[in-house]
């Protein structure tokens, strides 16, 4: 694989329920790059993401994700490439019953981390990179929704990923809470993290500009503003 390069797909297929997504995907992503995914709800952008943490299987073509081969991905390697990307959905999927600290702490232990020392420095370092570091000790329904897109974020970072894939991440929230999502994002692919983000907000691709590719007609195809 050549410098830099994170994911390749050449000739993919995806398919849901046996219909046909999208086809004939050709797409590469560097480390450090911004890509949008837009295009209309139901063109396949939620898709395309899925399969790239294997939620959705690769059965057309040839797809490398951090090393791994996609069409013969085994089951039990799925944890191992899914501890490399962090994943950012709309609906924050926090875990209600349990405080900032210890949503964050659950996912740092269910990915191996043994000691106790470590794990809270790690989630100390993760909130002040969102701007929380003073809600560790608050209840999901405390906070705002922008306040929860920012743990998620947070939980997201956890493992140092190469890649954060971010479905939607402004659909929830007001256009200024969406603005600081996205303004975040940029700010953490300056450090060198490649993040995909679909959405099918055209001001915030104008305000935050990155690579753009839209999904339309079962295709993906570069596009500019």
């Amino acid at each position: 694989m050549e410098d830099g390069l994170l994911i390749q797909y050449d000739h993919v297929e995806i398919c849901r329920k046996e219909l046909v997504v999208l086809k004939d995907v050709n797409f590469k992503l560097y480390s450090g790059e911004f890509v949008y995914f837009i295009g209309r709800v139901g063109t396949g952008k939620s898709s395309l993401l899925k399969t790239m943490y294997a939620e959705i299987p690769v059965v057309e073509g040839e797809a490398s994700v951090l090393g791994f081969n996609m069409k013969s991905l085994r089951k039990k390697d799925i944890p191992q490439l899914r501890r490399k990307i962090g994943i950012v959905f709309q609906d924050f999927q926090l875990l209600t019953d349990r405080s900032v600290k210890d949503n964050l702490n659950f996912v740092l232990q269910a990915t191996g981390w043994k000691n106790k020392a470590e794990i809270t420095e790690r989630v100390e370092q993760v909130l002040v990179q969102v701007g929380m570091q003073n809600k560790a000790y608050k209840m999901p329904h405390e906070l705002s929704g922008g306040e929860q897109q920012r743990i998620v974020i947070a939980r997201a970072l956890l493992n140092s990923p190469q890649i954060i894939l971010a479905d939607e991440p402004t659909g929830n929230l007001d256009p200024q809470t969406g603005q600081q999502i996205v303004s975040l994002l940029h700010s953490i692919c300056e450090t060198g993290t490649a993040v995909i983000m679909t959405t099918h907000n055209h001001r915030l691709v104008e305000e935050f500009p990155g690579r753009l590719l839209k999904c339309e007609n079962k295709c993906l195809s570069e596009v500019s503003l």
